[in-house]
């Protein structure tokens, strides 16, 4: 008597079991995972939504509508009169003169901070000398540093040097505060390129700053990036700064937007103020809407090991 042939089960699969058990099962966990995320970045955006359609609205729909109702009828009133006539104390131009005052000061600070950083990280992993670590770590001491501390002996020292209350001065002090980051950075990432590379272009004859142009520079677009959003949206985004050594005509535009905010009159006019919002962070969303990509891939390229 002949046995029956049977197919032999798959592995871990129970006889008996469905077949589609486990596709079904695996579709279910990826349905609770999308759902779970989608409900937790509807939450995170749920206040740029609130801003936005609050900045599209008139008064009249504000007071009668909810918080999450659609504009019936959307306007830029508010963007225009937040830019260019609202009151920031007694001063009715707008965030305007603001925004420009932060251009002229993120500009030369992002590029200054960033090229420093990129030299000094550059010497501390390929030409490191006596006493190269300890001064690594004591500019590591600046990363962790409260603003605070440096508050009094910056103002004296922009006072000493006649740049207080410029703009001047303000790109001096985020050139030096953003100064251990960037060169945190570039050190860690510095410190992956092959030593092998500086070495053969010394036997060539290559100087110290012919090794960096030609051969360090090209292979550091990744922490490139990474620092220079970095620094863009510290720079951007300071308060404490920007409203300690900045002066009536060099204020920043987080300044611009707590005086517009806190400006008092007959009528709150909530439109206006998230229009107003919205201004002074659309650059840094923009950033990130742009280049978010490369900065997560120069983070992972090697920007924050070490």
């Amino acid at each position: 008597m002949t046995r029956p042939l049977t197919a032999p089960l798959p592995h871990g699969a129970v006889s008996g079991a469905p077949a589609t058990a486990k596709p079904r099962r695996l579709k279910l966990h990826r349905l609770v995972l999308w759902t779970a995320l989608a409900l937790f970045a509807a939450w995170f955006l749920a206040p740029l939504y609130v801003m936005l359609v609050t900045s599209l609205k008139d008064m009249e729909q504000i007071r009668t509508g909810h918080l999450l109702s659609l504009p019936t009828s959307p306007s830029l009133e508010a963007w225009s009169r937040a830019w260019s006539s609202a009151c920031t104390g007694t001063d009715c131009n707008g965030l305007r003169p603001f925004f420009l005052n932060s251009v002229l000061l993120v500009v030369p600070a992002v590029l200054i901070s960033t090229a420093i950083g990129a030299l000094n990280g550059y010497v501390l992993s390929k030409w490191r000398f006596r006493g190269s670590e300890l001064m690594f770590a004591l500019m590591l001491f600046g990363v962790f540093m409260p603003m605070q501390v440096v508050l009094l002996p910056m103002s004296q020292v922009l006072g000493w040097l006649g740049l207080a209350s410029s703009i001047s001065g303000l790109v001096l002090v985020h050139v030096l505060a953003g100064l251990p980051s960037t060169t945190l950075f570039f050190r860690n990432y510095y410190v992956g390129l092959p030593d092998e590379l500086v070495k053969a272009a010394m036997l060539d004859g290559a100087s110290f700053w012919q090794i960096f142009r030609r051969i360090v520079l090209p292979l550091s677009t990744p922490i490139l990036v990474v620092t220079l959003i970095w620094q863009f949206t510290q720079i951007w985004n300071d308060f404490l700064y920007g409203v300690v050594f900045s002066g009536a005509d060099s204020k920043p535009i987080t300044v611009g937007l707590n005086n517009l905010v806190n400006t008092s009159s007959s009528v709150k006019e909530y439109n206006v103020d998230m229009a107003a919002a919205l201004i002074a962070a659309l650059p840094t969303l923009l950033v990130y809407v742009i280049a978010g990509k490369y900065f997560v891939r120069g983070l992972t390229a090697g920007a924050v090991k070490g």
